[in-house]
């Protein structure tokens, strides 16, 4: 080819070479990005469901039967025991509620000295709630189920048309039952050192705020999820990342000065009846 004379180019060629490579189209890239975005979220949801919801309730059958029981309208068996003067002769009959994480045995080292029972003519049975020592558990247990478990121990044990119900700590809820679903069976109620619904707008709020300042920040926090968001409450006691509800953990520092000198004499009483347990 001689020298100094131009190369045909064709068209088509020379747009190829000017051709800019292809790059993603940004809204493309975005609409991808919020695809991969939903599909971790729902993950995320579904994971947080399961973690939230509480496993279905373990039964563990009674393999060690120390105290008298009643047989519920469900087939469920109920343990209790009883202190002071016997029934025909009781001036006030008396049920009584344990709290949380106790059993029928804690009423002995709260209530009142065996003289002033037996001067008195007072008769308590203490029970063990649903799924607690001895009682089996209730797997549809409801709010409403625990108060016709005590109208049906009362009407077994012959106690008559009406009754007393204590609540202890926790078992302040289970009154608040009694008296919602079964008033006409309660001769009166008593509460000792109950669980207190904070947001209740019938206490003072100064009161209110005052008392609940003097929780441990963990709990006010626990009792914030339970108030707010109740379907987290599972989920906010079992997981490891926040502190739990100090009770749970079995903290010393929720107790006061007369809670901590009561739990050596409750352990010496549950002490005693591990001992009958292994025994039998």
């Amino acid at each position: 080819m001689a020298a100094g004379t131009s190369r045909k180019i064709s068209a088509a060629s020379a747009r190829a070479h000017t051709r800019r490579p292809k790059t993603m189209n940004p809204s493309k890239f975005s609409g991808i990005f919020k695809k991969v975005l939903l599909v971790c979220f729902v993950g995320f949801l579904a994971w947080f469901y399961q973690a939230a919801r509480p496993p279905p309730p373990k039964t563990f059958p009674v393999t060690a039967v120390t105290a008298p029981r009643i047989q519920l309208k469900d087939g469920r068996y109920l343990a209790y025991k009883e202190l002071g003067v016997p029934k025909d002769k009781a001036k006030h009959k008396i049920v009584f509620v344990h709290g949380f994480d106790s059993c029928r045995h804690d009423v002995s080292a709260i209530t009142l000295s065996p003289d002033f029972v037996e001067s008195s003519g007072i008769y308590i049975v203490s029970f063990d709630r649903p799924g607690y020592g001895e009682s089996d558990p209730n797997p549809n247990q409801t709010v409403k189920s625990i108060a016709f478990d005590i109208e049906d121990l009362a009407d077994q044990l012959a106690l008559g048309s009406r009754f007393y119900v204590v609540g202890f700590s926790l078992g302040g809820q289970v009154v608040w039952s009694c008296l919602k679903y079964i008033p006409h069976r309660l001769e009166g109620a008593a509460l000792i050192a109950p669980p207190v619904n904070y947001w209740w707008p019938c206490l003072p709020s100064n009161l209110s705020e005052e008392g609940f300042k003097q929780y441990l920040p963990q709990d006010q926090w626990a009792l914030r999820v339970a108030h707010y968001m109740p379907w987290l409450n599972y989920w906010w006691n079992t997981q490891k990342l926040f502190p739990r509800f100090s009770l749970i953990d079995h903290s010393p520092k929720v107790l006061s000065r007369q809670d901590a000198e009561l739990i050596p004499r409750i352990y010496s009483i549950r002490k005693e009846y591990m001992v009958m347990i292994l025994i039998f």
